[in-house]
């Protein structure tokens, strides 16, 4: 009995954060319909949410490697609002076509991970220094390459990459036929992802999670895309943005829980000492941690830049808290160590809702930056209680 109780606590925890996430979408939806405003959840304001807040997803996959491995980068906001002017440079002054400015702003990005990660993981210089030297280092650079100017506007195919959306190639129009069928199409994923994990489980003799708990999960994140797909099929279909995250989420999610190195970088989170001794080259993995997250910084910080089709040097200002908030309010040990992609990536949703129904209902910016911080100080102290008992 009290091992099923164990367990059971240990779902509640890890699903914590998504009962979190419904509550809120229902209490902004409430308190937007008594103020007689339009319903909360429609598609505009869903398309936005991640439109606005796509960066912040990007940012915080790179970041939860950063923290599971036992460290911090506080420069990504001045890396990315950095490689965004250079991508302005080389599209608007230099007049390079996308395909040279994508793959060249990424190597920018993955070097300035590199430089960093190297003092990091090589000279055992603490990241909180080293990201913060660069924090100064490349908001300097961005003011230095933009000349205090703005730089733009850019040509259609650029601004695609953050406001376009995909055709739909079924003809259909309205509602964006493709959009249905991608929606059907993850719904089914999502729920043979979970009938594998759970046999998967049962194969290597770990006690799944009580049924009833995985079937309401289960279908209540399907509920949830079956809406959004339909509110965005009935607007303009799949960002591009959206299309780009479902991808890097993916691919993060696979990485993390079914590959070796993946399993690795936990692993030195948890015990560094133990992880050397047991073969792990844990110098490597931080390195490529940091490579990582500056190439993601890049891929930001040009969404960001399309998005606004303007390089300014004030862009990513705040950036790297928001990537942090998303971790720890995802689940993530402040110590290392543990987390998971799925709850950063609502940890990140949770903040992009707060954002948008505290603007809608009209809370000032001042309201809105003490109700974040109370936000991270309750999960930091959620995952500190948790640890104690």
């Amino acid at each position: 009995m009290a091992d099923k109780q164990g367990s059971l606590g240990g779902h509640l925890r890890e699903n914590g954060m998504l009962l979190a996430l419904v509550a809120i979408v229902v209490l902004f939806s409430v308190l937007v319909s008594m103020q007689g405003k339009p319903m909360f959840l429609q598609a505009p304001n869903i398309t936005n949410i991640f439109l606005q807040n796509g960066h912040v997803i990007i940012l915080a996959l790179g970041m939860l490697l950063i923290i599971v491995s036992g460290h911090i980068d506080l420069s990504v906001g001045s890396v990315a609002a950095f490689t965004g002017a250079v991508a302005a440079y080389l599209t608007v002054q230099l007049k390079q076509p996308i395909y040279v400015v994508i793959p060249l702003t990424l190597i920018v990005g993955g070097a300035i991970g590199a430089a960093q990660g190297y003092w990091v993981a090589y000279w055992r210089i603490p990241s909180f220094i080293v990201t913060l030297a660069g924090m100064l280092v490349f908001r300097g650079a961005t003011l230095w390459l933009l000349g205090g100017q703005n730089i733009g506007p850019f040509p259609k195919e650029f601004q695609a990459m953050s406001s376009g959306f995909i055709p739909d190639l079924t003809g259909v129009m309205k509602p964006h036929g493709l959009t249905l069928i991608i929606a059907a199409l993850a719904m089914a994923l999502v729920v043979w992802i979970g009938l594998r994990a759970r046999k998967r489980d049962a194969e290597f003799g770990i006690t799944p999670e009580p049924a009833g708990l995985f079937w309401g999960r289960t279908l209540v994140i399907a509920a949830a895309m079956a809406f959004v797909g339909w509110q965005l099929a009935s607007f303009r279909g799949l960002p591009n943005v959206l299309v780009v995250l479902t991808i890097l989420i993916v691919l993060y999610a696979f990485f993390t829980e079914n590959t070796v190195q993946g399993r690795r970088i936990y692993a030195v989170g948890g015990n560094e000492k133990a992880a050397k001794l047991s073969g792990i080259n844990t110098e490597r993995l931080v390195f490529a941690c940091f490579v990582n997250m500056g190439v993601l910084a890049a891929l930001a910080g040009m969404m960001v830049t399309a998005r606004l089709n303007s390089a300014t040097p004030k862009a990513g200002t705040g950036f790297e808290l928001d990537a942090i908030a998303a971790v720890f309010i995802g689940g993530a040990s402040m110590t290392g160590g543990s987390g998971k992609i799925i709850g950063v990536v609502i940890g990140a949703l949770i903040m992009g809702v707060m954002n948008m129904g505290m603007s809608i209902l009209g809370v000032g910016i001042d309201y809105q930056q003490m109700i974040k911080g109370l936000v991270l100080l309750a999960a930091v102290i959620f995952d500190v209680y948790n640890k104690n008992k």
